[in-house]
């Protein structure tokens, strides 16, 4: 069966530029420590997954539909057109790409949709017959989770690789359940209310015995538990836009084929490819 590594770019690069213990500069003077970090965890994670095809995705600037649903949408994002460069990650994006470009693997930026609702796309179009792994820490991916799609959380030698025992195990609920759990529970990250008064044991509990978010929504007056019962009922309609704002349905058209992707580790490393692109 072909593996299929799709690396949600952004979500890296952030990870390795805020996550090096200090700025590191070449000889020039110039901040390479998201490039470094970014090659570094790529070339890892390939070397752990060893995928037969790859595609590394970003989020480009544009108007978010989802904000249209909720104003709040990620409105506690940094906006880092009005940061320093030497604190923004993006001002490493064009070395990063140039790396990949290097490495011979497939990359591009969104324009009309969030990487998110590519990788959503990719999960389901091709997670049937080919094995899909997704390398990122955005938990919205834990969704997309089946037998063959599982999603990679990178943290160097305690890499995480999450199935769908994983998420049984840490919330008690199955993976096509997750968006109605998010849902209920909020996201901060995304700036985004769950229901008060009800955190993630609670949430797989009404999940574990209503199903999903609308039959506890249709059915919040047996609800034992007062304050439960109320919260459900008064943030109804804040709960299914959260609905709509975490589900990835994945139905817009994707950037590359599989026949785009295909990729064999050829043992390159870190220090040739910084090299190999001229910031080394």
């Amino acid at each position: 069966m072909n593996r299929l590594l799709i690396v949600d770019g952004s979500n890296l690069l952030f990870q390795m530029f805020f996550g090096m213990p200090s700025r590191i500069t070449n000889s020039e003077g110039k901040a390479i420590q998201g490039t470094l970090g970014f090659v570094g965890a790529l070339l890892k994670i390939i070397r752990r997954t060893e995928p037969t095809h790859i595609a590394v995705l970003f989020d480009g600037e544009h108007e978010n539909e989802r904000t249209e649903l909720n104003a709040d949408y990620k409105a506690n994002r940094v906006d880092y057109s009005q940061t320093s460069e030497e604190d923004s990650p993006f001002s490493q994006l064009p070395d990063v790409y140039a790396a990949l470009d290097y490495m011979g693997i497939k990359h591009t930026e969104t324009t009309v949709c969030e990487t998110d609702d590519w990788i959503a796309g990719y999960a389901h179009t091709y997670g049937d017959n080919t094995e899909v792994i997704v390398a990122s820490f955005d938990s919205d991916f834990f969704q997309l989770i089946t037998e063959n799609v599982s999603i990679l959380r990178y943290r160097g030698d305690n890499t995480v690789i999450c199935t769908p025992a994983y998420l049984r195990e840490k919330f008690g609920i199955e993976p096509s359940q997750y968006a109605d759990f998010k849902s209920l529970t909020g996201d901060s990250s995304d700036n985004i209310k769950g229901a008060d008064k009800v955190g993630p044991k609670t949430a797989s509990s009404l999940l574990s015995e209503f199903g999903n978010l609308e039959n506890i929504i249709l059915n919040a007056a047996p609800i034992k538990k007062p304050s439960i019962r109320e919260s459900i009922i008064r943030n109804a309609d804040r709960l299914r836009t959260n609905y709509k704002l975490i589900k990835l349905e994945g139905t817009v058209p994707l950037p590359f084929t599989m026949k785009e992707l295909p990729y064999t580790y050829d043992g390159i490393t870190t220090n040739e490819v910084l090299k190999g692109i001229g910031v080394k």
